[in-house]
This record gives C-alpha cells, sequence and structure tokens, in this order.
C-alpha cells in the first residue's frame, strides 16, 4: 500500500525544493502512483485553503507582484542561454520582476524585443522571481485545427473533424511531433498560405486515441460548432490594448473589495465590499458595493472584438479547459480584478435596511485595486473561526461586515421566496493526463450563498435604474411554467403522496411548499428533478416578462461582462444612461437588441449542450473501468424505449433499455408516465429505488446501459415466460385515468 506524506512532510519538500512543486513533481518524490494521487491532491487543496502553500510561496503577501496572465518583453539570452522578459504592464513599488521564460517544445523560437502573453508563476529562485510559460507572441496567430493523423511516406496529413470542412493539411516529416496513424493531433497552420496544393500545418499537441480524455472537450467544441479560436484582427485589436487610467474615474483604489471565486478561477469579474451604513435614518441596515470589470471600455462598439465577442455570445466551461468570449489580453488580464493591481470597474453602491431590502443605490466608474483574490473554501474556514495566515487581517474589517450584509439579505430572500431547489453541482476532478480521478457533489457553502445574493441585488439594481432612465436594455427572462408542465409536476407530486396547490395564481411559494414537504423524504430528488423540468428556460430579451424562478419583476445580467455577452449589453446601456463617454448603446445596437438577445440566448443553450456532452463522456470513461459492478440509484425518467436510472455515487443518468427490464411485455402510459407489465401488473413509476448492474460504458458517446436489477429493495419477478425466438406477449393492461375507466390509489404521507 502506498504511503501518503504527512502535511509537515509536503510543505519540507516544497521548502527544500521551491521549483520542484507541481503535484507530479512531489508525487515522484514520494512515489506515489495510481489511485493515492487523489489523496495526495485532496492533501494539497487542504494545504492550499490553510494557506501554507501561498504562505510559502508569499503569493498573497507581496503587493507588488504580477497578474497571473501579463504581456512580457523578451530580453536577449543570458550567458547560459536562458530567456528572460520584463513585464510590460509593472505597477509595483519595489524593484520590477525578473522573469524566466520556460519554452516547451512546440513553442515557436523568441528572441530580444519581442511581446508575448505569459501565464506567469512565482518562484523563490536566486536570479528569477517568476517563471513564464508562453501561450502567444503576439502579433502571430496561427490558425488551429483538430483533425486526424494520417501518417505518409514524408510526413502525412490532417484530416479536420469539422463537420463543415473538407479540406485535408499537410504536415511535413519534421513536423509531426511524432504522431501515430490514427491519432488525434491538434496542429496549427505551418508557413503562409498558398493558392496551389493542401495547406501546411504543424502538430503542436498529440491526443492520442480520439477516444482518449484529452480529446473529450476538443470533440464537443467541434461537434456543436463552438468558435475555438480568434481572427487575426481580433486578436491585433486585444494586444493594442492598455490600462484604463484615472482618467474620468472615480478613485476606488483605496476601497478593499475583493474578489471571492473557486480555487480554480480563470477569471475575476467581480468584487465587493460592505460596511455598516452610518446614515441615521437606516439604523441597523449595511452598505454593499459590487465591482464589475468595465469590459466596455475596451471591448467598444462595432469593433472587431465587439464582433467576435456577440458571435461567441458567452464563454463555454468544461472540466479541463476554457473556450473564452475575450482573448486572453482582456479575459485573463486587463480585464480580471487581480490582487494589487488597479483595475478598471463599474461599480454598484447599494443601501439595504435592517431586514435587507434595497431603499436606494447608485452606479459608479471608478478605478479599483483590489487587496485579495480569495476562495470560496478559505473564506468559509475564516468565517467558521479557521481564518489562515493571509486572511486573518481582513477578517474583522472585511469579511465580517460581508457575512452581516448577507445575514439581512438572508432575511429578505425568505419573505421574497424564490424558487428553492436543491440541485447540488457535480463536479469532476481530473488528473494531469486528463482521466477522471474522481467525481463529487459540491458543497455548498454560506460563501457561495453570500457571492450570489450580492450579484443578484446587483443586477435588479441595473435594471432598475435602465428602467427609471428609460434606456433600452436585455432582460434576462424567466417565465413561469405552462399549465401542460404543472399538470405533470402535480402528478408526479401527488404520485409521491404530496400536494401542489391548484387553481390559484401560482407563485414560488407554492412550489416551494412542495419542496419543502419532500425535503428529507425519499422523494426529495424526484421532485426537486422533476419541478426543474416543469420550468421553462430563461432567455435574454428586450422585453420585460420578470423572473419566476428568482421571484423578481425586474432584472437583467451585468455582473460578467468577461464571459457573457448580455451583460456587456448592459454596461453599455449604464454608460449611455449616464453620459461616461462615448463607447456606450448605438442607435443600430438598440435597433438589433431582439435580434442579439435571440442570437445569445442560442449561443447560450449551444454551450450548455456542449458542456453536458463533455461530462456524460467524462462520466462514461469514468465508470467504464466498473463495467459488472452493481450499483444503486433512482428511476429519473421513462420512456417507450426504456427508463432512466441517475446513479447515487456519480449522479450519471444511464439507460435501461426496454428488452433489460423483464421478460414480459411493459406498456409504456405516456399520461401516467409510467411502465406496466403485462403478466404481473408490475408499475414501474418516477423515483423508484433501483438496483442496477452497469452493462456499457462508452466514452467516445457518453452512452451509459444498465441491466435492472430490483426496484425498492425487491427483485423483479420473472412473469410470464414467452417462448424461444420470440417477443414477450402484450397482454391488455388497464393503466392510470385510461379513458377514467380505472382510478388510480395513491397512498398520502402524513
Amino acid at each position: 500500500m502506498t504511503r501518503i506524506p504527512t502535511k509537515p512532510e509536503i510543505l519540507d519538500w516544497i521548502a527544500a525544493n521551491p521549483t520542484l512543486t507541481a503535484k507530479r513533481d512531489i508525487a515522484k518524490a514520494f512515489g506515489i502512483k495510481g489511485a493515492a494521487r487523489i489523496d495526495l491532491k485532496r492533501l494539497l487543496k487542504e494545504l492550499e485553503a490553510e494557506g501554507h502553500l501561498e504562505k510559502r510561496k508569499k503569493t498573497y503577501q507581496d503587493p507588488d507582484r504580477l497578474p497571473p496572465v501579463s504581456v512580457l518583453l523578451v530580453s536577449e539570452p543570458d550567458g547560459d542561454g536562458d530567456l528572460f522578459a520584463r513585464p510590460m504592464e509593472w505597477h509595483g513599488t519595489g524593484v520590477e520582476p525578473k522573469i524566466l521564460v520556460i519554452p516547451r517544445a512546440s513553442d515557436p523560437a523568441l528572441g530580444a524585443g519581442d511581446r508575448i502573453l505569459a501565464r506567469l508563476t512565482l518562484v523563490q529562485a536566486d536570479d528569477h522571481h517568476y517563471e513564464a510559460r508562453l501561450i502567444r507572441r503576439i502579433g502571430t496567430n496561427p490558425r488551429r485545427l483538430l483533425g486526424i493523423f494520417r501518417k505518409g511516406a514524408e510526413g502525412g496529413r490532417i484530416v479536420p473533424i469539422d463537420k463543415g470542412s473538407d479540406k485535408e493539411w499537410m504536415v511535413a516529416s519534421d513536423a509531426t511531433a511524432g504522431a501515430r496513424d490514427g491519432e488525434l493531433v491538434e496542429a496549427e497552420q505551418a508557413g503562409p498560405k498558398s493558392r496551389i496544393g493542401l495547406p501546411r500545418a504543424r502538430i503542436v499537441e498529440r491526443l492520442g486515441d480520439p477516444s482518449a480524455p484529452k480529446a473529450v472537450s476538443l470533440i464537443a467544441i467541434h461537434e456543436h460548432g463552438i468558435p475555438d479560436s480568434f481572427p487575426d484582427d481580433v486578436i491585433g485589436e486585444a494586444d493594442a490594448q492598455k490600462p484604463q487610467g484615472l482618467k474620468g474615474r472615480e478613485d476606488l483604489r483605496e476601497m478593499p473589495l475583493i474578489t471571492i471565486d473557486p480555487w480554480d478561477a480563470r477569471d475575476h469579474d467581480d468584487a465587493c465590499y460592505a460596511h455598516a451604513d452610518d446614515d441615521p435614518k437606516n439604523s441597523g441596515g449595511h452598505v454593499i458595493w459590487v465591482a464589475i470589470a468595465d469590459v466596455a471600455a475596451y471591448v467598444t462598439p462595432g469593433s472587431a472584438l465587439d464582433r467576435e465577442a456577440r458571435k461567441r455570445g458567452n464563454s463555454t466551461y468544461f472540466p479541463d479547459r476554457v473556450v473564452p468570449m475575450l482573448p486572453d489580453r482582456l479575459s485573463g488580464d486587463l480585464c480580471s480584478l487581480h490582487e494589487g493591481v488597479p483595475r478598471a470597474c463599474i461599480a454598484v453602491r447599494m443601501q439595504i435596511d435592517a431586514q435587507g431590502q434595497k431603499i436606494g443605490h447608485s452606479f459608479h466608474r471608478g478605478l479599483m485595486r483590489s487587496p485579495a483574490s480569495l476562495n470560496y473554501e478559505e473564506v468559509q474556514a475564516a468565517i467558521d473561526g479557521a481564518p489562515n495566515e493571509r486572511i486573518s487581517a481582513l477578517l474583522e474589517p472585511v469579511l465580517k461586515p460581508l457575512y452581516a450584509a448577507y445575514a439581512a439579505l438572508v432575511e429578505a430572500r425568505r419573505l421574497r421566496q424564490p424558487l428553492e431547489l436543491d440541485l447540488p453541482e457535480r463536479e469532476i476532478v481530473l488528473e494531469d493526463d486528463g482521466t477522471v480521478s474522481s467525481v463529487s457533489f459540491k458543497d455548498r457553502l454560506d460563501a457561495h450563498r453570500l457571492i450570489e445574493e450580492f450579484m443578484v441585488l446587483a443586477n435588479v439594481a441595473a435594471a432598475e435604474t435602465l428602467i427609471a432612465k428609460e434606456s433600452p436594455l436585455l432582460f434576462r427572462v424567466h417565465e413561469e411554467p405552462s399549465p401542460d408542465k404543472l399538470e405533470s409536476l402535480r402528478e408526479t407530486a401527488n404520485a409521491a403522496g404530496l400536494n401542489l396547490a391548484k387553481g390559484q395564481v401560482l407563485k414560488t411559494s407554492h412550489i416551494n411548499r412542495l419542496l419543502s414537504q419532500a425535503a428529507g423524504t425519499d422523494d426529495a430528488e424526484l421532485i426537486n428533478i422533476s419541478t426543474l423540468r416543469s420550468m421553462t428556460q430563461a432567455y435574454y430579451g428586450p422585453q420585460n416578462f420578470g423572473h419566476f424562478g428568482l421571484a423578481l419583476k425586474n432584472y437583467a445580467h451585468f455582473t460578467s461582462p468577461i464571459r457573457r455577452y448580455a451583460d456587456l449589453i448592459v454596461h453599455r446601456a449604464l454608460i449611455s444612461a449616464h453620459g461616461w463617454g462615448n463607447d456606450g448603446l448605438r442607435p443600430e445596437d438598440i435597433e438589433t437588441l431582439e435580434k442579439t438577445g435571440t442570437h445569445i440566448s442560442d449561443t447560450e443553450r449551444r454551450s450548455m449542450m456542449a458542456e453536458r456532452d463533455t461530462t456524460d463522456r467524462y462520466l462514461a470513461a469514468y465508470l467504464s473501468e466498473r463495467v459488472g459492478d452493481e450499483m444503486e440509484g433512482r428511476v429519473a425518467g421513462i420512456a417507450k424505449f426504456g427508463i432512466f436510472i441517475k446513479l447515487d455515487d456519480s449522479g450519471a443518468d444511464g439507460l435501461v433499455p426496454m428488452r433489460a427490464i423483464g421478460a414480459e411485455y411493459f406498456h409504456f402510459d405516456r399520461e401516467a408516465n409510467t411502465l406496466m407489465g403485462s403478466d404481473t401488473g408490475m408499475t414501474i413509476s418516477l423515483g423508484q429505488r433501483a438496483t442496477v448492474r452497469l452493462a456499457e460504458a462508452v466514452p467516445v458517446t457518453g452512452g451509459i446501459a444498465l441491466e435492472l436489477l430490483a426496484l425498492d429493495g425487491k427483485s423483479l419477478p420473472k412473469g410470464r415466460q414467452s417462448p424461444a425466438g420470440r417477443s414477450p406477449r402484450r397482454k391488455a393492461v388497464k393503466s392510470k385515468r385510461r379513458g377514467d375507466k380505472v382510478k388510480r390509489k395513491v397512498s398520502r404521507r402524513r
């Protein structure tokens, strides 16, 4: 059995080996292999949350530090041939940091004077402060493609997997990167375009078997037509951007606006601060500030950046990568509210009373400097009495006032009664090679809820301001469920012995009452999923029909302009409404708002489908090693071709095809959403507990096939066997309310 090192041993290793602190380096040092790497990853995350790793790297104590993505100017190689660079943007008061560029084999050759966009890692070394990994050389933007490599006598060719591309690419023998025939590869254009012959490419990454883990999200990106490379003019505009200064802005740099995000956040587009209201007319009230990256200052209407952002509509997130709406120079640098560097923002100051009701707000275009970039876990740990060293100084002046304001908002939320669905978020954790190391459900912390409530309040303030100023905008619309879907939910509730009020104007409080009845029972998950399925899909539009799920009359997305085009539209509307500059909404943008809303609603759905397909493939790959195992789950869907089971451990959905349910014929009652056995009369309905055997898991398609063994703890009846070679006999079955001949019996819980 592999021995897992203790936390002190890990910290001692990092202290003694400051340049060998990657997970794989630590695993190699302690001889950790296979499944034991999961335990190592857990320990490292705990050390990070406790602040020990950050403390030793001094990442958060040093105010003079660079953003994690920066533009660098490459210097001449030194006597040893090492390549160093200096930052193009430096706001510190100390000595300008020295940066060592660490090239990969696939990187282009760099020379003195080259400007590069790079990802930085803070290190402890004698002759440099950071190590840089090239993202790309500024001024170059080679076309990328994904395809299958076919080996030839002199190199080979790449067959793109894009459905709309039938042109192959030639690969020279010295540009194959050792790829084998049939491998999935990522390549980029090599050399200038030629009018004759096939275009040429060089392979930059081998992804192996097309069904391998690293290929999963890339295939989804291409299948769903998500743009994953930026045109040259877009990159050129992004590279030309310079940091916004204080001119025309309020100076908010002394305000302790902190960011709180997941530990692996790729960007930071919102920051917050709160304090007790000193207005004697608002005793017990609070002032909440929410500052959002001023993306509109960089992405101006009609620009190439604007056209590309609108085309994409939003960023798309996968377990192993992100396809951003904006290039790295903006999304990871100038528009990301990094700690310790000045950043342009649009902020809203909101007053709430002691009961959490908003009594006033105002918007401001400013320049901020965040004192800390924190993650949810360490913030919650600090509030719960275990602050790490880097967060302890912020506990009293910053964190506790935030939570005091949040406590008031909780009371306002209770009165408003937004939809209270309990659907845990699934987290897929990947190893370095792309394989799934674990699947779990994220804990919902008060830190998560705090940020959500602050963002909802800011979104409401944006919508109310623009309505008051009679400015056009895009609302986030969520209409109430249709009568048919409500009736289906009502029948599901009745079958579980629960009740959903009928014959009155539907409010979220009525549905919350149903969810509360189900809480803690075996039917809780079923009722939550059925409620979610009964809801309409939210969309963007210039007409205000309210947000049913949040129980709000006025709602617009304002808080994430880095990753949503709708928020950028709202920012521009605020700029125009306040007269802050000429980068607001244009008349032609106003005329096409409805069309824009429809388009970005479609791109949002496209991203959701791609993300879901990717998750399905990762889950199938994760479960493929457990074929033949018995598992527990619950009936989550019923169709004429079989039943869907949601597995408890992973949350994956698997299909039990009709032929694998039993030896008898099962009649599908669409109205009752049940299956009934022709011989035994056994009824299969939503929410039943199920024991299944994993029959098949196909990573390429994401398909999971199951064999049903038992329902509600009882083995399946065998039914009447049919003669060999024949299908089970179709016996007439009386089902729920068919022609109102038979009434279904319902046992209600009291």
